[in-house]
């Protein structure tokens, strides 16, 4: 029995052995090159499941609504550059122009949240005191002011509630443009495990053949990628820097990440919610950011 346990021991790790040697062969070949896909990508970590056993090999009304749900980051007939080959139990990740957003690290809630503005001590003490009061004239003139302080609290919470949902819509469509430039992926699933004779680079490329053109492959497809930067044509456009890359609905620290450390940071409170100011100098001027709760709501920039 112990025998028994020991080869099955051992043969579990010769597989996971030979299968990590396969990934880095596929890793190798793939890695840095440029396909071109046949469909359409979702812009998201999900991408195509592809299984290529199984006729047809993809779910179309399931990509239809990963199309919809998160539109579309590579184009049918758009070049993209596999970025990652990851090997998992059940699946070869073949990703491309970044694998797809909603990773790990990755933003996706948009939500601004905001709380109801408390009630003041005046006020609850008059709703005490307006049950307890038996004159009428003192009552009416405590039920009025009781009436004011409930109204301003209401226009507190209409104007927090207005200021927190344009902030989500602003993150909302920052997200979005986010997500559509991070690739996506195609992910080759095996129900029962990746067998042996999948991880190997044809067996990739067939099963990958109805919707990827391999023909735009740069390099010798027997040796792997020079390491050098992808030819222009196909290399990924650098965005703009600083200043210019300020987005309405920016996280503070990702702010931080384009304008370095700010020089100067005061909170106020807005309402219930906290309005933060950072003041950053750089090479284009002086950029005065406020966000609430710390997404990006407005800013300026003033030249040096």
């Amino acid at each position: 029995m112990r025998r028994t346990l020991g080869l099955m021991l051992a043969f579990q790790v010769l597989a996971a052995s030979l299968a990590a040697q396969d990934e880095a062969a596929l890793r190798g070949y793939f890695e840095g090159r440029t396909i071109v896909a046949k469909l359409a990508m979702p812009a998201a970590e999900a991408g195509v499941d592809v299984y290529p056993d199984a006729k047809p090999a993809v779910d179309f009304p399931e990509h239809a609504k990963r199309l919809k749900r998160y539109g579309i980051a590579i184009q049918a007939g758009q070049p993209a550059l596999v970025t990652k080959i990851r090997v998992k139990g059940k699946l070869i990740e073949f990703q491309l122009d970044g694998g797809g957003y909603g990773t790990s690290g990755d933003p996706t809630d948009p939500a601004v949240g905001i709380t109801a503005a408390p009630r003041s001590q005046r006020e609850k003490d008059l709703e005490v005191a307006v049950k307890k009061e038996t004159d009428t004239s003192a009552k009416a003139r405590m039920q009025r002011e009781l009436d004011q302080l409930r109204s301003q609290r209401e226009r507190e919470d209409r104007r927090n509630r207005a200021i927190a949902a344009s902030a989500t819509e602003q993150r909302r469509e920052y997200l979005q443009q986010r997500r559509l430039q991070g690739g996506s992926r195609f992910n080759l699933r095996y129900p029962k495990g990746v067998p042996p004779e999948a991880l190997q680079v044809e067996s990739v490329k067939t099963g990958l053949a109805e919707f990827v053109d391999f023909e735009p492959m740069t390099g010798s497809p027997a040796a792997p990628p020079a390491d050098t930067a992808p030819p222009a044509d196909t290399a990924v456009a650098a965005g703009p820097t600083g200043p210019l890359a300020l987005h309405k609905g920016l996280l503070a620290e990702e702010v931080d990440q384009l304008l370095g450390a700010p020089f100067q940071r005061t909170n106020r409170k807005e309402g219930t919610l906290l309005v933060t100011t950072r003041t950053y100098d750089t090479r284009s001027g002086r950029v005065v950011a406020e966000f609430v709760e710390g997404v990006l709501f407005r800013y300026t920039i003033t030249s040096r």
